[in-house]
């Protein structure tokens, strides 16, 4: 059987648990009540003016039951569910305590009479304006019972001292008239007292609940935000740090919170409080890494508080910094591009008469002439002033990838041999091919194809004069939808001081170099929408790795 069914006045959890404090309180206040009304009359009785009491040990007897009847119903409070039932019940039998006590002292001459809103009140606050009028009736009914009782003489039977008895008609109704108005006026003012005190009370909780949803919301806010908050007390220490602040700057909540802010974040105070305009710093994180930021710092007024605190917003510049220097670079490599198609129209024509007029001289010449050596070195370095112009028109015209799906392995494979050709290659060199056959990529093929020869080349050369150099080609399909390319040699690696700049244009270690080959590949990989690093190979030797994109 539901709870509705047994309980048809049950409502919610909160509102029964709140009836069920209401009637905890009722047995506390009626014990308390009671015994003082009752303790402080038989103290303050004297024999000038005597007050009608029953003989002490009644009044004990008295006590002692409504002590043992308030413990039973504490008992029954906390195994029964219908908090609505057992009230009014509780309230009907205080109205009939109250009239067996008013009875027994004296009826209309009784000084406890003033007992009965006690039950109305308790019932105004328990069960609202339904109950007090409830109960103001009761008490109305037992009263004037009361009042006939004695009116018609039989109290005497129960209590032989009883007082002079009521023997006028127009006093009973005198009486009963006084006291039926004073027990509904008590009800009608202790009725509105609860239903506001009701209203009151739905109001504080609905504004508390708002109050917590709203604090929750602004924690969220302050945890999920990306630009780091710090804020301070007027004493200039920190009273709360948000996680965009801690993963900035490296620390903690539980390592700042307390400290002042110059002690922690000394940059922070060089500025002058409170300007509008944004400040650049370098901070200090916790590693011992110095990072730039972007902070400001505004007036922060606590409700509570005389004094002010500020509040600082922090932003991470390391990655703007970064793009800054891209864009710098994006535009040295665009003058760079159209210096090379200059450069290319005014030599290539101008070395192609020479070179031809060079094989000319050279097919005239005997063997054993000097001219004939010199020929060679003019055709050896014409090719290469040929090839480094070449690369210098790679570079400088637009990257447009026509992309299609195509096999990695195979385009490996074929990159492999076109270098395996070439009569300057160490056939002493290992390769080893670590691609799934089945592995597609998303692209270019002969850019990626040229990705694959100048990076293979630029590890063959790092492995030259090894005993045993050794280049590998993996790849696999990373998590975030793109294909990583990884090719790791074994030779003298790259010094850390350099490894910065190897991407730049004209940027060589060799004396044969032109200083492109990386910087073609990274604007491949770039035009892909990917992008290329390197690391250093364990125990030594390098690694790049190439990330393209998948659609």
């Amino acid at each position: 059987m539901k709870l509705s069914a047994l309980c048809p006045h049950s409502g919610s959890f909160a509102a029964n648990d709140h009836l069920k404090k209401q009637i905890q309180w009722l047995l506390f206040l009626r014990v308390l009540f009671l015994s003082l009304m009752l303790g402080i009359s038989v103290l303050l009785q004297t024999k000038n003016s005597p007050i009608f009491l029953p003989p002490l040990h009644y009044l004990a007897y008295f006590i002692a039951g409504l002590y043992l009847f308030t413990i039973l119903s504490a008992l029954v409070l906390r195994v029964i569910h219908c908090y609505s039932r057992f009230g009014y019940l509780q309230i009907t039998l205080d109205t009939l305590v109250v009239t067996l006590l008013v009875f027994f002292t004296g009826a209309s001459q009784s000084v406890f009479t003033v007992v009965y809103f006690f039950p109305i009140v308790m019932g105004a606050f328990m069960l609202f304006r339904r109950g007090s009028l409830l109960f103001a009736a009761l008490s109305t009914m037992l009263f004037g019972a009361l009042l006939i009782v004695e009116h018609d003489g039989y109290a005497a039977r129960f209590v032989p001292a009883y007082p002079d008895q009521l023997t006028n008609l127009q006093m009973l109704l005198h009486y009963f008239t006084i006291y039926t108005l004073t027990f509904f006026l008590v009800a009608i003012l202790s009725s509105m007292l609860s239903t506001r005190l009701q209203k009151t009370e739905a109001e504080l909780f609905q504004t508390i609940s708002d109050y917590g949803r709203l604090s929750l919301l602004y924690k969220q806010i302050f945890d999920d935000i990306n630009t780091g908050i710090i804020t301070v007390n007027a004493d200039r220490r920190v009273t709360s740090i948000n996680r965009a602040a801690e993963y900035i700057t490296g620390y903690n909540a539980s390592e700042v919170l307390g400290r002042k802010i110059s002690q922690v974040f000394p940059a922070l105070e060089t500025a002058r409080l409170y300007e509008e305009r944004r400040h650049l710093a370098v901070i200090s994180r916790k590693n011992g890494e110095t990072i730039p930021v972007g902070y400001a710092c505004s007036r922060l007024n606590a409700p509570d508080d005389n004094e002010s605190g500020s509040l600082y917003t922090l932003q991470d510049l390391s990655q703007i910094k970064k793009m800054e220097a891209q864009v710098q670079q994006a535009e040295k490599m665009a003058t760079i591009g159209e210096m090379a198609a200059g450069i290319a129209h005014e030599l290539r024509n101008p070395l192609a008469a020479i070179s031809g007029a060079v094989q000319l001289l050279d097919g005239e010449t005997r063997e054993s002439s000097i001219n004939k050596r010199l020929f060679s070195i003019i055709m050896r370095e014409s090719d290469r002033l040929d090839a480094t112009i070449h690369e210098f028109l790679l570079f400088s015209k637009p990257v447009n990838p026509e992309k299609e799906w195509f096999s990695l392995r195979a385009l490996a494979q074929e990159a492999l041999e076109t270098l395996s050709q070439d009569p300057a290659w160490d056939s002493t060199l290992t390769l080893d091919l670590e691609i799934l056959t089945d592995l597609d990529c998303w692209g270019d093929p002969q850019l990626i194809r040229q990705v694959l020869l100048n990076l293979i080349a630029n590890s063959a050369n790092a492995c030259r004069n090894m005993e045993k150099g050794r280049i590998v080609l993996r790849a696999k399909e990373t998590p975030g939808a793109a294909v990583l390319l990884e090719i790791e040699d074994n030779g003298h690696g790259i010094p850390e001081a350099i490894q910065e700049r190897i991407f730049e244009p004209f940027f060589t270690t060799r004396e044969t170099g032109t200083g492109l080959g990386l910087a073609i590949v990274r604007q491949i990989v770039q035009s892909h929408g990917g992008e290329i690093s390197l690391r250093d190979s364990q125990p030594q030797g390098t690694i790049f790795s190439v990330s393209l994109p998948l659609p």
